[in-house]
């Protein structure tokens, strides 16, 4: 169960929910690529001239592939990590942030305290579906949430919920 829907309020439900694009990955995936390239090579330079080394230059030559390995399966699972240790969601009440595993950041701001909501995709964002938001609250407050998946849904989530919470237009007395 996800840290946002085991703290929903009574009579409180999800209504959207979205994480961190994959692109916040890639430059933990191209350092994988580049460790596991980098032990692959020094693999293949040490299978070919085995005979050449000495025993001691063979641990090493092992030690270091191994490291350079389980260097590249670090580096993934922590993009791993990073992406899926945050959660965002648009319940019928509140606007909720979760951030981190071991430490955590939550931020949640009841809707009827949501002022404005700011978009910024840029160019490769809008074709990759991944963007920031800035929700801001009264008084000014602004928190900013960069690379999220789907921003322009967050944001319509958001502005339909406040528009369920609006009352309806105002009549004019006789």
């Amino acid at each position: 169960m996800s840290y946002i829907e085991s703290n929903l309020i009574p009579q409180e439900a999800i209504v959207y929910q979205t994480r961190l694009h994959w692109i916040v990955m890639l430059r933990h995936v191209l350092l994988g690529a580049l460790l596991f390239a980098m032990g692959g090579a020094l693999l293949s330079f040490y299978l070919l001239n085995q005979q050449r080394f000495a025993d001691t230059s063979r641990h090493l030559m092992q030690g270091g592939v191994a490291a350079l390995f389980a260097g590249g399966v670090v580096a993934i699972l922590a993009g791993a990590v990073r992406r899926s240790a945050t959660e965002m969601a648009v319940t019928t009440r509140r606007v909720v942030v979760k951030q981190g595993l071991l430490s955590r950041r939550t931020i949640e701001l009841l809707l009827n305290k949501v002022e404005a909501i700011e978009v910024s995709e840029p160019t490769i964002g809008r074709m990759l579906g991944y963007g920031s938001i800035t929700v801001i609250g009264t008084g000014g407050t602004s928190e900013p949430f960069h690379k999220i998946a789907h921003p322009l849904k967050f944001r319509s989530a958001v502005q339909q919920q406040l528009e369920k919470l609006s009352p309806g237009p105002m009549r004019s007395a006789p």
